[in-house]
């Protein structure tokens, strides 16, 4: 067990490091922060840490810097964390605010957190298999064809067209679209796929025909999983702005990062909007992303995440911060996608 002052000591070479970028010595540490002891017994502090594991030298007469463990230890002790500045509350709002679309919302969450934290930011698409079913819409387009729309919990709006071997009247149009409501909105796909057949045994011949043509069309937008593993990266461009250090690891680091399954695999433990999932060096589970760590959470309404989203950027990052950041943001998205 670290005791009260030893973590304070070991939270203050972390602050301290995270900001300056240089190692953190006992003389930095007494004029920065008001640790309420002497020189000296930091330095004894000091090196009790670093027999510990939580810090290291990198350098002979350097300071000290942060080990993996040393970061986790800190990320574990914090109290809470930090909540946002009413600006940045704002500046979270207006971005997300207007989105028109599924995938203007994933792009305008993927730019916000990328520039909020100046880390990496990925957003993974809604995955199908967890929506439900908000509406479905029957258009007439002609006198033998039909749009068929469906609208589901995420946002996400499936389109098919329904060729019919003959007309269809308004009043027939309707009562199809009244029927598909009753059997599936507010249903899981799942279920909602389960239950179309339901509306055809309503129907007898000939009006069957036409009202199988439509229940396929909807049957095939809801098994329609092209974009369950769509991820949007963005913000790579800020992995040069770590420095000394950091140069050699990015080029592997942008290999791994543009595999889908490797960002999935990084995200995928984030499994409820209410809980933060934080990763630290080789806590990781690839060795590219070895010097990185991830900050991650689900997003979507209600308590079981229909995706994920988080960053990834160098250990030596604003934990704090950059948690209190994609724990806010996932938040919004998520009222969005519920209000939608």
């Amino acid at each position: 067990m670290v005791e009260d002052r030893k973590l304070a000591v070991l939270r203050a070479i972390v602050e301290d490091y995270v900001s300056t970028q240089e190692p953190v010595g006992s003389k930095a540490l007494v004029e920065r922060h008001r640790l309420g002891v002497s020189p000296a017994t930091v330095r004894n502090d000091m090196a009790a840490l670093e027999d510990e594991g939580f810090i290291t030298q990198p350098h002979t007469s350097a300071g000290r810097i942060p080990t993996d463990k040393g970061y986790r230890l800190f990320v574990d002790r914090l109290s809470q964390v930090k909540p946002l500045s009413a600006a940045e509350k704002r500046a979270i709002h207006t971005l997300l605010q207007g989105a028109i679309d599924l995938d203007d919302v994933v792009q305008r969450t993927v730019r916000l957190l990328a520039q909020t934290t100046r880390q990496v930011a990925i957003v993974q698409y809604p995955t199908l298999s967890r929506s439900t079913v908000r509406h479905v819409e029957l258009v007439t387009l002609g006198s033998s064809r039909l749009l068929l729309v469906l609208i589901l919990s995420t946002g996400r709006v499936e389109q098919r067209v329904v060729e019919l071997p003959e007309p269809l009247d308004d009043e027939t149009v309707s009562g199809i679209r009244a029927a598909l409501n009753r059997a599936t909105a507010g249903e899981k796909l799942s279920d909602a796929a389960e239950r179309l057949a339901d509306v055809a045994e309503q129907y007898d011949e000939p009006d069957r025909a036409p009202v199988n043509l439509v229940l396929a069309a909807l049957a095939e937008a809801m098994s329609d999983h092209r974009s369950d593993e769509r991820v949007v990266v963005g913000g790579t461009a800020n992995l040069a702005r770590f420095g000394e250090g950091f140069e050699a690891s990015i080029k592997p680091m942008l290999e791994a990062l543009e595999e889908h399954v490797v960002l999935l695999k990084l995200l995928g433990e984030a499994t409820s909007p209410s809980t933060l999932t934080v990763r630290i060096g080789h806590e990781v589970p690839y060795s590219e992303l070895s010097t990185t760590s991830v900050v991650a959470t689900g997003y979507g309404p209600g308590e079981e995440a229909l995706a994920t989203l988080g960053i990834v950027g160098p250990t030596r990052m604003d934990y704090p911060g950059t948690m209190a950041t994609v724990r806010a943001v996932a938040r919004y998205v998520s009222k969005i996608l519920d209000e939608g």
